[in-house]
């Protein structure tokens, strides 16, 4: 069962869609303190890049999306993970040492190369956007 008051490692993101990249840094996430919470910003519709639009999904297929990815590995909502909708957040600031660290996940090339944009863009091409 998901703890509220437990240590907890915390990944921000659009998640337009969930895809493996995100999978991989999940797992090394729930290594850590055994759960996440998983914060959705609130984009859908928002344009940010070089894609008219960019958030294609709203909440409930990010959430779907999230949940069905990491169900294949065995992972469940409310036991290792949650997930909350935030604002559009973009700057995260702090003024001293608050008790949590910024940590940045390096992998290999081929989770790395995995690119969002790229896989919606297919799917625009494929129609299934």
């Amino acid at each position: 069962m998901f703890d509220w008051k437990k240590p907890t490692v915390q990944m921000l993101g659009r998640w337009q869609p969930w895809h493996q990249g995100h999978q991989e840094l999940f797992k090394r996430c729930v290594a850590k303190t055994g759960q996440v919470v998983i914060q959705v910003r609130d984009v859908q519709g928002v344009s940010g890049g070089q894609d008219q639009d960019d958030n294609p999904f709203d909440w409930d297929t990010v959430c779907s999306n999230i949940e069905s990815g990491l169900a294949k590995d065995g992972y469940s909502r409310g036991t290792e993970y949650e997930i909350m909708v935030v604002p559009n957040i973009v700057n995260i600031s702090y003024g001293r040492g608050v008790g949590y660290v910024f940590e940045e996940e390096v992998f290999d090339d081929e989770v790395s190369s995995i690119s969002a944009t790229n896989i919606r863009k297919d799917m625009r091409e494929k129609g299934e956007l």
